[in-house]
């Protein structure tokens, strides 16, 4: 069976988070029994309830008659009818219900899809399609890339650039490289930014429109974090805000993160109606929507006084834990300044140690020692190197035992 799969696909490595798992599961027993139980602060999934309005409201529709039948691709039309409204309660965006919106088995899976169905897949390093994808960035992009036979790109994101990179520069050093512009077929953004928490200003995003019109390139908005801020002066924006955005983009949202529900998978693409409609007819090959249930009960959230409480709440709990932590690496030595320091999603971004030349070095001592799991920054990119994530979405006691556990083992700046 060893010619059963491309090589695109032999190459890809398991997925950090999922290595991160295993290595941890390794150690624990001998972690335990130093009185250093695994604490993990690597996923990017909140560990709160959900909202118990969308737990009852789940509960009561399961009893619906043919609630259990399939759905349809493209999302049932309460589900679509929601999005549209928090879309125009939220940004002022206003979509065609029928056109313009396609529901997603988490964004995750829209994202993997779609970088799937624009790609042809080539061998030729120089002959395969490209996608641009920020660097550091989501480590899934890369991958998602790769495996559909295309090339990943790397949008360096640096304090140097303000993490909001010159595009034309960018094309410059492709070009250099010796690629062709012609191959370049989408670019991604991620506002706020996993791992960095870093946000882009109105008019960087603009010009993001324009570059992607200009070159006749597709704009993917990864919109996953847009709910988790704690100052009104960072509030996240949609890029289809702008005018004429939904001539070159599209923009995946999740469920999972502003309401605690990664594992029930929803989401929504929505945008340029050409590509949501080719999107979902190749989807239609593919799965035959989402559990109805699941649905209606999140179509209520999304819109109801409830979950914008759920939020908000949430977003304060956020806020304080990011104090906490911020507080406790100043005492470890750590040079923060909170005046630049992001207050959008529930992470934080640090160098590692000085003593240190290898972000992966650093976590795994960290995780050896301490049992504290967190993740190395060239897991996100090249340029993340030096750096580690931190997802402070666990308890205020859990952070703050991670602070004294790296004090009393001897890990400073």
């Amino acid at each position: 069976m060893k010619n059963l799969f491309n090589e695109d696909v032999m190459a890809i490595d398991t997925y950090i988070m999922v290595k991160l798992k295993e290595k941890t599961a390794q150690l624990a027993d001998a972690l335990e029994k130093k009185n250093r139980r695994p604490i993990s602060l690597s996923m990017g999934a909140p560990t709160s309830n959900p909202p118990a309005v969308l737990i009852d409201k789940l509960k009561e529709f399961l009893t619906e008659d043919n609630i259990h039948t399939y759905s349809v691709t493209r999302g049932e039309p309460y589900f679509r009818q929601a999005v549209a409204q928090r879309m125009k309660n939220h940004f002022g965006v206003e979509l065609d219900v029928n056109s313009e919106i396609c529901s997603l088995l988490g964004s995750k899976d829209g994202l993997a899809n779609l970088i799937r169905f624009i790609i042809t897949p080539h061998h030729e390093d120089k002959q395969k399609d490209i996608i641009l994808i920020p660097d550091p960035g989501y480590a899934s992009y890369g991958q998602m890339i790769q495996c559909s036979g295309g090339k990943a790109y790397p949008v360096p994101l640096t304090k140097e650039n303000n993490y909001q990179p010159d595009m034309e520069s960018v094309l410059a050093k492709l070009l250099e490289d010796g690629y062709d512009r012609s191959k370049i077929k989408a670019l991604i953004i991620n506002y706020p930014n996993n791992p960095l928490g870093v946000s882009a200003s109105r008019e960087y995003v603009k010009s993001i429109i324009d570059f992607c019109k200009k070159y006749d390139i597709l704009l993917i908005s990864d919109a996953a974090y847009c709910d988790i801020y704690f100052d009104e002066k960072e509030k996240p924006f949609s890029v289809l805000e702008f005018a004429g955005a939904k001539d070159i983009a599209v923009e995946f949202f999740s469920l999972s993160k502003p309401y605690a529900i990664t594992g029930w998978r929803l989401g929504w693409l929505c945008g340029n109606s050409e590509v949501v409609g080719r999107f979902a007819k190749g989807k239609s090959t593919i799965d035959n929507g989402i559990f109805k249930a699941l649905q209606k009960a999140c179509a209520y959230i999304l819109n109801s006084p409830e979950g914008e409480d759920y939020i908000y709440q949430g977003n304060l709990d956020y806020k304080r834990k990011q104090a906490i932590m911020v507080k406790g690496f100043k005492e470890l030595g750590w040079p923060i300044d909170e005046n630049s320091l992001p207050h959008t999603t529930f992470y934080l971004w640090l160098p590692v140690p000085r003593k240190y030349n290898s972000s992966f070095k650093f976590c795994e001592d960290l995780l050896e020692k301490s049992g504290i799991v967190i993740v190395p920054g060239d897991a996100f990119g090249e340029y993340g190197q030096g750096y580690f994530r931190v997802s402070i979405v666990c308890s205020d006691e859990q952070l703050q035992e991670v602070i004294d556990r790296m004090k009393a083992d001897g890990f400073k700046y």
